[in-house]
C-alpha cells in the first residue's frame, strides 16, 4: 500500500527550530520543504537543525535565482545554478529537490535543450528532481510544459495546479484540457487551490470555492493513482498556502483575512483523510 508523507512549507516561516518540530510532529508533518540556504555555513547549520528534530527535508531551487528568474541569466547559468544546487541538497541530506526552472520568454527550442541537458545533471548526480508548474518560470503553461513533455518525456514534476488555473484563467476542467500526460509524470504534489482570478483561494473550507477544491483534489488524486500503477511506494505532499500577495489582506489595514498556518492544517488534515479513504478503494 503506498504512503502519504506530509511536509510542511516554511515559506514565510519565522520562528525556531524546536517549535517548528513540535508543530510538525502535532499535526503529522514528517519534514519540511524550504529554500535551499545558499551559504555553505547555513547548509550546515540547516542540517543540524533538520537533524536535531528529526525531520526531512525537500530542497527548493531558483535556476534563475529567485521566483522571477534574473532576466540576463542564460539557460548556461541556469544550468550551472542547478548543478550547484544539486550538491548543496545532497549536502544537507534532502529526499529530492523541488525546481522552479528556465524563464518563461525562452523559444520552444531553448525550453526543449535546458529540460534534456537538467535532467542528465539529476541523472549523473543520482539525485530526484522534480520540476515544478509555476508561473514566470519555463512551465507556466500547461501547453508548453505538454510540449516539452512530448521530447523529454522522462521528466518528473512537481504540481501546483494552482499556476496554470490563473494562467488559462479556468478551472481546466473542458475535454479538450487532457493533462493525463502531465499527471502521469507528477513526483510531489504542493496543495494549494486556486481560482480564475488568483492563486490562492481565501478559504479551501469556504463553500464558495467548492467547485475548485474539487478540481484539485480531483487531479491530486489522478497523481496518485498513476503513482500506485507504477509501484511506487511513497508519495508527498505540502500544503502550500503562503504570503507574499497570496493571502487576500483587507484594504487599509493589510490585515490577513486567514491564517496560512492554519490554512496549511487545514490542507493537510483534509488530504490525510482523503487519501486514507482513496488508498481503501479497489
Amino acid at each position: 500500500m503506498m504512503r502519504l508523507d506530509l511536509f510542511r512549507s516554511l515559506w514565510g516561516w519565522q520562528g525556531d527550530w524546536a517549535q517548528c518540530g513540535a508543530e510538525c510532529r502535532a499535526h503529522g508533518f514528517v519534514g519540511v520543504e524550504a529554500r535551499l540556504p545558499a551559504a555553505a555555513e547555513d547548509r550546515r547549520a540547516l542540517k543540524a537543525a533538520l537533524a536535531g528534530e528529526g525531520l526531512d527535508y525537500i530542497a527548493v531551487v531558483f535556476t534563475g535565482g529567485d521566483v522571477i528568474p534574473d532576466q540576463s541569466w542564460t539557460p548556461a547559468q541556469h544550468l550551472d545554478r542547478l548543478a550547484e544546487a544539486i550538491e548543496g541538497a545532497r549536502a544537507v541530506g534532502a529526499r529530492f529537490v523541488n525546481v522552479l526552472p528556465g524563464n518563461d520568454r525562452w523559444p520552444l527550442a531553448v525550453q526543449v535543450d535546458f529540460f534534456g541537458r537538467a535532467q542528465a545533471l539529476a541523472d549523473a548526480a543520482g539525485m530526484c528532481c522534480s520540476f515544478e508548474i509555476h508561473r514566470a518560470t519555463s512551465l507556466y503553461s500547461p501547453w508548453v510544459t505538454l510540449e516539452i513533455i512530448a521530447q523529454v518525456p522522462h521528466l518528473r514534476f512537481t504540481a501546483d495546479l494552482s499556476h496554470w488555473v490563473v494562467v488559462c484563467e479556468r478551472l481546466l476542467d473542458h475535454p479538450a484540457d487532457d493533462l493525463s500526460p502531465f499527471l502521469t509524470r507528477v513526483h510531489h504534489v504542493q496543495a494549494r487551490v486556486g481560482y480564475d482570478q488568483g492563486p490562492q483561494v481565501p478559504h479551501p473550507a469556504a463553500p464558495e470555492y467548492a467547485r475548485e477544491l474539487a478540481w484539485h483534489q480531483a487531479a491530486w488524486e489522478a497523481v496518485w493513482a498513476a503513482q500506485r500503477a507504477r509501484g511506487q511506494a511513497v508519495t508527498t505532499l505540502t500544503p502550500e498556502f503562503g504570503p507574499d500577495g497570496y493571502t487576500h489582506l483587507l484594504p487599509f489595514t493589510r490585515a490577513p483575512i486567514a491564517d496560512i498556518r492554519l490554512l496549511n492544517q487545514w490542507m493537510a488534515a483534509t488530504e490525510r483523510d482523503r487519501f486514507a479513504a482513496w488508498s481503501d478503494l479497489p
